[in-house]
């Protein structure tokens, strides 16, 4: 359905556009606090900013006429305990890796579920197209122009980070499974409850959080809770709700082009030939994934 095909493709560049602008909010949180500390207070920030929205919702349900959603309370437990778990421990994991390597690597390594999504969905019996498959590798290429500039070496937060894509591609796919059960809302909600309940855990024992610091960051903090993690994330869950994950992937990772871009005209950071390559191949991928197979009907 056409309307299926709008949400495929522009709720994830939406979600794409949010991630890439919050690298500068997220780079002046990381000067204050610790990793832990930071995905917490996130996290905590959406769950309650979601756990509101789906009360308006509802009661804008009510307020129609509406008949009330039959939710799978178990399904939804379920569900936002695998995906809030990927979600905590890839968070997580990045922000470890950041410390001992460059951003460039942390980025292009991250970045690599857009190739581990199309095979765990191959593992799952999930027909990947032969275009997609030329995205992703086009997609890749785009995202090394973009983030490697040094010679590339093997540091101790590359296995981090390569953990942390790992981590991110399980979280995918298990929107992928779960979205189709319940309300993607209810589901975003769910998940940030189970991540902020893991990442204060964390802080609590490897971290010593102080107010004044929160204070320093806070609309850092309050913009990646609501915008970044609220709004993108739920945003990323309704666009993969009966969508390829694949195709939802590669227009995910126009975070890289969107953050390389906010990086020039907001941080003045100048973009190198290399990095504009990058670009262009990041959005040849992204086009080339949305062609139809041929001989193969368009459902969405």
């Amino acid at each position: 359905m056409k309307v299926n095909r709008v949400r495929q493709n522009v709720l994830p560049v939406l979600a794409a556009l949010i991630w890439g602008t919050a690298f500068v909010a997220q780079s002046i949180g990381a000067d204050y606090v610790g990793p832990f500390t930071f995905n917490a207070a996130r996290s905590i920030i959406a769950f309650f900013f979601l756990l509101g929205l789906c009360g308006v919702l509802r009661l804008l349900e009510k307020k129609r006429g509406q008949a009330a959603r039959k939710t799978s309370w178990k399904d939804l437990a379920v569900g936002g305990l695998c995906c809030g778990t990927a979600l905590a421990v890839a968070a997580n994991l990045q922000q470890k890796g950041i410390e001992t390597t460059t951003s460039g690597k942390a980025g292009f390594i991250t970045a690599l579920y857009i190739v581990l999504v199309p095979i765990a969905g191959l593992l799952l019996k999930k027909r990947v197209g032969k275009s997609v498959w030329v995205g992703v590798v086009l997609a890749v290429a785009g995202l090394y122009c973009l983030c490697i500039t040094e010679e590339f070496s093997i540091a101790s937060g590359d296995f981090y980070l390569l953990g942390c894509a790992v981590c991110f591609t399980v979280q995918i796919m298990s929107v992928d499974h779960f979205v189709q059960k319940v309300d993607g809302v209810e589901l975003s909600c769910a998940q940030f409850f189970v991540a902020s309940v893991i990442s204060a855990a964390g802080m609590f024992l490897t971290e010593t959080p102080t107010v004044e610091a929160l204070q320093s960051c806070i609309w850092p903090i309050l913009y990646v809770g609501i915008f970044s993690s609220g709004v993108a994330y739920t945003l990323q869950i309704l666009a993969q709700k009966d969508s390829n994950p694949t195709v939802v992937t590669l227009l995910l990772s126009l975070e890289s082009v969107f953050a390389t871009v906010a990086g020039a005209l907001i941080m003045h950071d100048r973009m190198t030939a290399r990095e504009y390559f990058g670009c262009v191949l990041m959005l040849l991928a992204v086009v080339l994934a949305q062609l139809p197979e041929k001989g193969a009907a368009n459902t969405q």
